[in-house]
């Protein structure tokens, strides 16, 4: 009788988790190690499989009891989910990730990008389970994007569909770090509303302001704090108005840390932007909810694209 067991990779710039699953997405152990600063491809492939073979390990298994492994990796990843065709902050663009996993451990190996891998964790077991349309934002750094369409994510020609944080939502807007002004990024990551704070406070200091900091401004009606989150949340729900219009989804996700800690004031704004667009008006309502599964959902997206026949 064939294993049920799949294990979900999440790698990131600074760290690099796995985990142990059985089909139904429960978490049956853990790992994770720093990714070494400045590494080379194969010094990553080689984290990688140790903590593959180390949440393995845990449960007394061996690799060939494993079925199947999902990756979720930043950047952009080719249609057939073989390859990191570019990414950032860590050195994998254009190396073929999966073929070199597949030949090292013997098993099959798909690769996705962490953003949409973080949305399909939360269509199955979180925050919108059950949805077969959705668009999931992320606002942290920058703002990562990911769609589903009729149970299907939306990959686009070149891997790079739902970039949404590089939409343009005001043309005269500030730079982005894409080349391109006024994108949603520019205007509601976590980086935008840092560097509107120190802009208007007067500061040279262009230090990290904490999504926990926000949240304790916003407690102590800190009126900086609570008029650069209130832009930030106004152009996030002018942006989802527009999201719906081309996607018509039954619901926006949001995740993220920045959402952990002030999603209590952005998505109420939200749901206001959308709840007011009148085109929609005798359509039904959009909600717009908070993600439910933190650091997992990666890892349980990662699962369920191994799961995938």
């Amino acid at each position: 009788m064939p294993s049920n067991f799949y294990v979900g990779v999440d790698v990131g710039g600074t760290k690099i988790s796995a985990a142990l699953a059985d089909h139904k997405g429960k978490i049956l152990s853990r790992d994770k190690t720093a990714t070494p600063r400045g590494a080379k491809p194969k010094q990553i492939l080689k984290v990688i499989t140790g903590v593959i073979k180390s949440v393995v390990a845990q449960r007394g298994l061996r690799l060939k009891d494993i079925r199947g492994v999902g990756l979720g990796a930043p950047g952009i990843i080719d249609p057939e989910g073989r390859r990191v065709v570019s990414a950032p902050n860590i050195s994998l663009s254009g190396y073929p990730l999966a073929g070199k996993l597949e030949k090292l451990l013997g098993l099959k190996v798909r690769l996705g990008n962490d953003v949409n891998l973080g949305v399909l964790g939360e269509q199955w077991l979180g925050g919108a389970k059950g949805a077969r349309n959705l668009v999931g934002i992320f606002p942290g750094t920058g703002v990562g994007g990911g769609v589903i369409v009729d149970g299907t994510l939306l990959l686009g020609a070149h891997g790079a569909a739902a970039e949404l944080g590089h939409l343009i939502v005001d043309p005269a807007g500030p730079l982005c770090g894409c080349g391109n002004r006024g994108c949603l990024e520019a205007f509601s990551s976590r980086t935008a509303i840092e560097r509107e704070i120190h802009r208007a406070r007067g500061e040279r200091d262009k230090s990290r302001i904490k999504s926990k900091v926000l949240a304790k401004g916003l407690k102590r009606k800190d009126r900086i704090i609570t008029r650069a989150l209130r832009r930030a949340s106004e152009h996030l729900g002018s942006a989802c108005v527009s999201l719906r219009h081309a996607f018509d989804p039954e619901l926006f996700l949001f995740g993220g840390g920045l959402i952990e800690a002030c999603g209590g004031f952005i998505l109420p704004i939200v749901q206001r932007a959308l709840d007011r667009d009148p085109f929609f008006k005798r359509v039904g309502r959009c909600r717009a909810v908070a993600s439910q599964l933190g650091d997992d959902a990666v890892l349980l997206g990662a699962v369920a694209l191994a799961r995938r026949p």
